[in-house]
């Protein structure tokens, strides 16, 4: 999605640690007023901000016509006790004001096709898809994801949802399962906790 965009400019929006993902692309990066797309991996200071702050630049962007590239659909992560806004919070709000958005990663198949790829090539041989397990803890794009393309998923309640399915006694297995079918997902396991 990027690379067929080279050399842009594209104005790219997200953290500095995300500038990996360009690498080898040989686009070329303006601002809003110049660029001739966006690529969105969240808010640049993913603490602080959040969709509202880009919303008079959004504006601007989508009277110019300039679709949106989301490398991240996720609408929030939790960073220690905190939900910290991503890509797919912005990209939201920009559809909202009338922008075009292009979904990249989780739950869309390409993401899958493409990592399941590189661990063939890792491995040397064939991946048996029935051995893969996805982990995450967002229903609407880790369990969708993995649903959608038929792999089996372990469902990590304390995650953005704990609120929803930690009760005082740990791992509230009755409200994981309403939870993931209220969108009609399902998981192969859960676990309060993912410690390694």
């Amino acid at each position: 999605l990027l690379s067929g965009r080279a050399p842009g400019p594209a104005w790219a929006i997200g953290p500095d640690r995300d500038f990996v993902l360009y690498e080898g692309l040989d686009l070329t990066f303006a601002g809003p007023d110049d660029a001739a797309f966006i690529s969105c991996t969240g808010p640049v200071d993913d603490e602080v901000e959040g969709p509202d702050d880009y919303e008079e630049r959004f504006k601007t962007t989508i009277a110019r016509g300039l679709p949106m590239i989301c490398a991240n659909p996720d609408i929030v992560v939790q960073r220690g006790d905190k939900l910290i806004y991503c890509g797919g919070a912005l990209a939201q709000r920009y559809e909202q004001l009338g922008g075009q958005v292009i979904m990249a990663g989780k739950p869309h198949a390409p993401i899958y096709d493409l990592c399941l790829g590189e661990a063939q090539v890792l491995l040397g041989k064939h991946i048996d898809r029935s051995r893969v397990l996805c982990i995450g803890d967002a229903v609407a794009t880790d369990a969708k994801g993995a649903n959608d393309q038929e792999l089996d998923v372990l469902f990590v309640a304390s995650g953005i949802h704990g609120a929803e399915t930690i009760g005082d006694d740990g791992l509230d297995v009755s409200a994981v399962e309403r939870l993931l079918a209220k969108d009609g997902a399902r998981a192969t396991y859960a676990i309060a906790d993912l410690a390694w």
